[in-house]
């Protein structure tokens, strides 16, 4: 399992040619909506590699609510993505402490590989609010923004940013958290290598929903 894209590289990460996808998020906790969007993207896009880069400390969502710890996000997004060919966890933003910001990430990225191309995969839900982002112009400078469509909203056709369709999967991981704490099952959205690790650390079973 790739854990780190700065400073332990595979030989084929270094190659100049490589186009990245990179899909953060607090992953709180992953499920199969995150897995879908991932595979679509390495596909749909032709990507090498989709890296699932697990927020430290996701800024926006953490004065709203008590997030897991992030080494438990980690545990159950690796084994999200285990056995998925083309598909990574990894821990760099952890590893760097403090708030994430996407901006930064890429930069590392950039400079990590040389002449990469890098694609930022978010939700159709975060575009409203994405100049809201640390330095959301730089963003879209070094990497290119690719929206995951979603149902109810509205596409802005004045951005120019790639769309990505996946077949929508109505789950969140505020309503599995609240599952998880009143005892719900949840396996048919948590793949069962998640759902062991839930169970494992005693994940979730005193969250409240925000």
């Amino acid at each position: 399992m790739w854990l780190g894209v700065f400073g332990q590289l595979t030989p084929s990460i270094r190659n100049v040619s490589l186009r990245l996808g990179v899909f953060g998020g607090t992953f709180d906790p992953p499920h199969r909506g995150h897995l879908a969007v991932a595979r679509a993207a390495r596909r749909s896009l032709t990507l090498d590699r989709v890296v699932l880069m697990v927020a430290n400390d996701p800024w926006k969502k953490s004065p709203g609510r008590a997030i897991t710890p992030a080494p438990d996000r980690l545990a159950m997004v690796q084994a999200l993505v285990h056995g998925e060919d083309g598909l990574e966890a990894s821990d760099a933003e952890i590893r760097r402490g403090g708030a994430s910001y996407t901006v930064v990430t890429l930069r590392e990225l950039a400079a990590a590989n040389a002449g990469a191309e890098l694609f930022l995969i978010i939700g159709r839900d975060l575009v409203d609010d994405f100049s809201s982002w640390y330095e959301s112009v730089e963003i879209g400078r070094l990497a290119t923004i690719v929206v995951v469509d979603r149902p109810g909203y509205v596409t802005d056709p004045q951005r120019d940013w790639k769309m990505l369709i996946v077949d929508p999967i109505d789950v969140s991981s505020t309503e599995l958290r609240d599952a998880v704490r009143t005892g719900r099952d949840v396996s048919t959205n948590v793949p069962s290598a998640v759902c062991d690790v839930i169970r494992a650390r005693g994940l979730y079973e005193a969250v409240p929903t925000p």
